[in-house]
């Protein structure tokens, strides 16, 4: 059984989530500020985090900062209706999706189950993903450019794979946004260059330079082939 952390200093909604959560068949911890999530997320090791941003003292942006120097624990952070800014912040720090305030429990329920499909990458096809020097190893969620191993979210390998599976082939976003959630929750085309800024500063030799991950003006993006 997965263990799920939430995160919200609202006692009401982290009730609400927490229960929502239960019912689906998760187990849930609850923490109120950002010290208790990182000590939990240390200590409990769990396999996602759903993440306020408004937190009091240490708040969800800097939790998300701290948790992505040593882990790739998917998250996905809750913001307030209107905080653009934050959402593009929190997913350029590494978080793997966003739900907005006021939200819809089972929207989040879907959500989570999403990422966590994502998380384990088990799709039909090759096992192993070989273009130029990108190798992707899909059932391992292993990543390696040359002899160097890139640590990826979910999110940010789920992304790769799509386009590596189909180098030369240009994607729009929202064509990147189904592949990532199975069904577009919301054309928030953003979210995707959040993703393949985080992508090209991890596996291009130089990011603002790609040679991996090219954009095609006006569309989307495409793998380089080989």
């Amino acid at each position: 059984m997965k263990t799920i952390l939430v995160v919200d200093d609202e006692a009401a909604i982290a009730r609400l989530v927490r229960d929502y959560l239960e019912q689906a068949g998760f187990t849930v911890l609850v923490a109120g500020d950002g010290d208790t999530a990182l000590r939990l997320a240390r200590d409990a090791k769990p396999d996602l985090l759903v993440l306020d941003l408004g937190l009091p003292g240490r708040d969800g942006l800097d939790v998300t900062r701290e948790l992505r120097r040593t882990s790739a624990v998917p998250i996905i952070v809750l913001t307030a209706r209107g905080e653009e800014t934050d959402r593009i912040v929190g997913l350029e720090l590494g978080a793997d999706d966003y739900v907005v305030k006021p939200f819809s429990p089972k929207e989040l329920v879907a959500r989570v189950r999403a990422v966590f499909r994502r998380s384990e990458a088990r799709q039909d096809g090759d096992a192993t993903i070989r273009i130029a020097d990108v190798e992707i190893d899909v059932p391992r969620m292993r990543v390696t450019v040359g002899e160097r191993p890139v640590d990826l979210t979910a999110t940010e390998f789920q992304l790769l794979a799509a386009l590596a599976r189909e180098p030369g082939r240009v994607f729009t976003r929202g064509q990147l946004l189904d592949a990532l959630h199975g069904v577009a929750f919301e054309s928030y085309e953003r979210a995707i260059d959040a993703h393949i800024k985080n992508l090209r500063r991890k596996i291009e030799p130089a990011a603002g330079a790609p040679r991996y991950i090219r954009t095609v003006y006006g569309v989307g993006y495409r793998f380089a082939e080989a």
